[in-house]
């Protein structure tokens, strides 16, 4: 169930961003956080990239400062008409992440942005399930969102972070082990076909993994 907090901060764009921008601060400030799942990958002008849950594009912005085909989509119009205003350099799409309407091996890159929290665990398979879909052989799926904190100090601040802005499914990915999750739709880290090991920040209570589908799909 959401809170009275979480509601308010999609209707009204300006209590969500200042929201964001205070999360941020834990690494760095929001241009930092919105670019960490983005390290060390190589994105071109001609890189094809999905922006999954786009929300009002508060990630869309900085991926069209890399690549001239970004695509945003997201279930939420509301969301879609700000993201169109705030970035109209990218191409939008209304649809649900676990049913996207893209063809087989589309994008060379998929990237989550804080989106994956709001999921139950059955929508999160069919989610990787579509990633792995649209992603062409060697594309890269990327994500930044919560994780339990490493640090005990940092639990108190992200639950009442949660308490007040999220519903119980962030809850339910604190305790979710997203790289075996990943691997068991064929989304690997780089270099084995071990699940991918989350690179953490903000002691712990930030997590980014990138995964990658394979080069040759066995048939």
């Amino acid at each position: 169930m959401a809170t009275i907090f979480r509601d308010l901060s999609y209707r009204y764009q300006w209590l969500y961003d200042a929201i964001a921008r205070l999360a941020a601060l834990s690494v760095g400030g929001e241009a930092r956080f919105r670019q960490l799942a983005l390290q060390n990958l190589t994105v071109s002008a001609e890189t094809k990239v999905l922006d999954l849950c786009c929300g009002s594009g508060q990630t869309t912005q900085f991926l069209v400062q890399y690549s001239e085909d970004v695509t945003g989509l997201d279930a939420s119009p509301l969301s879609l008409q700000r993201a169109r205003k705030n970035v109209p350099r990218a191409n939008y799409v209304e649809a649900f992440a676990e049913s996207m309407p893209f063809p087989d091996s589309h994008f060379d890159l998929v990237h989550s942005s804080v989106a994956m929290h709001e999921m139950q665990r059955a929508q999160l398979r069919q989610i990787f399930q579509e990633v792995y879909r649209v992603l062409k052989p060697g594309g890269v799926f990327t994500l930044v969102d919560f994780h339990s904190p490493a640090n005990p100090v940092l639990w108190p601040g992200l639950a009442v972070f949660l308490w007040l802005f999220e519903t119980e499914t962030a809850w339910q990915l604190l305790e979710t082990d997203l790289g075996s999750l990943l691997a068991e739709v064929g989304l690997r880290s780089y270099n084995s076909e071990e699940a991918q090991q989350p690179k953490l920040y903000a002691g712990g209570s930030i997590q980014v993994i990138q995964v990658q589908k394979s080069k040759v799909i066995s048939h």
